[in-house]
């Protein structure tokens, strides 16, 4: 896209000063040289295993930590500190709304505190059409209830409309529907959809599902063990995938008709973060590594279709 993101990391990295089990100083090396960037009225989905650094990245565009090199972006300035007015633009739900809400106070009163926070009335017409916003109705009755008295899903709501209350343009949602009970997910989905396009939020939509990223997702950003390896709009990459392990992810959701590349795939994990391996980090697990993805990261290669990929395979083909 052309128009300049509303949020963004450029070339961003972070490493985690740490000691490990025996009290030996080591570096976690979490997330590696990414660029991701969202824009207004699209949802873009960040997909990967656990431990890939999806939740670090999230965090890191939140403000919640400082980068070790590279920038965050907002409306393509450099984020000089985080304060309350890049709160008011930007905003993260986190995967368990039971521990994000405070249990011992009311609906009312979590949202109502949220309000007052960041300068926004805060009477009772303000916390109905919170509730009405996120499909909770009556909003009179959810607004008396405790956090405990609600469902996973209907926890998951509020957190979201919390993090309405103050107005965002961003709304990060790291893993929001991973903790919720299958039969409800795809609601959730649909209120980010709706949301979307009907307040025009920059939506990041985090998962290892790509499946679900594929339903709600304009855009899909691939992510392994803390390096971006694909991405591209979002039914070219599930379409086409250009990484293996795009492919590994994709040949991982149910299609009967579809061959299967997972089966050529070595079963493991993905590699220590303390001491990744050079080049592609997917290598030591890729049956189509070849001997220069050991040794470096591949330049990416970009494609007629709006995709990328960072691929030593691709190199050679362009």
């Amino acid at each position: 896209m052309s128009e300049v993101s509303l949020l963004a990391a450029q070339d961003v990295t972070k490493h985690f000063d740490t000691r490990d089990g025996f009290g030996r100083h080591v570096i976690v090396r979490a997330v590696e040289n990414v660029t991701l960037r969202l824009h207004s009225g699209r949802i873009a989905a960040l997909v990967g295993e656990s431990g890939s650094g999806k939740t670090t990245l999230a965090r890191l565009l939140a403000q919640f930590y400082p980068v070790t090199s590279g920038e965050i972006l907002l409306r393509g300035e450099p984020v000089k500190g985080a304060g309350k007015d890049f709160y008011s633009d930007v905003q993260l739900v986190f995967q368990d709304p039971f521990a994000s809400l405070n249990s011992l106070r009311r609906v009312d009163h979590n949202l109502r505190r949220a309000l007052k926070l960041h300068g926004h009335p805060a009477e009772e017409e303000h916390i109905r059409e919170l509730l009405e916003k996120v499909n909770l109705t009556p909003a009179a009755d959810f607004a008396r209830k405790l956090p405990h008295e609600l469902s996973g899903g209907q926890r998951q709501r509020v957190a979201i409309a919390r993090a309405l209350a103050v107005r965002p343009a961003v709304l990060l949602g790291d893993e929001p529907i991973s903790m919720l009970d299958v039969s409800i997910r795809l609601d959730v989905l649909n209120l980010l959809a709706q949301l979307r396009d009907e307040e025009g939020l920059a939506l990041l939509y985090i998962t290892h599902d790509i499946a679900s990223a594929r339903y709600v997702s304009d855009e899909i950003y691939v992510m392994y063990a803390g390096q971006m390896v694909e991405g591209g709009p979002a039914e070219s990459v599930i379409q086409d995938p250009k990484h293996p392990y795009t492919r590994l992810l994709v040949d991982s959701s149910p299609d009967p008709g579809r061959a299967t590349f997972a089966s050529t795939v070595p079963p493991g994990e993905p590699p220590s973060l303390v001491d990744p391996p050079p080049g592609c980090r997917f290598h030591p697990r890729c049956p189509l590594a070849r001997a220069e993805c050991t040794t470096e990261f591949p330049p990416r290669v970009d494609f007629p279709d709006g995709t990328w990929t960072n691929c030593w395979l691709n190199v050679e083909d362009e």
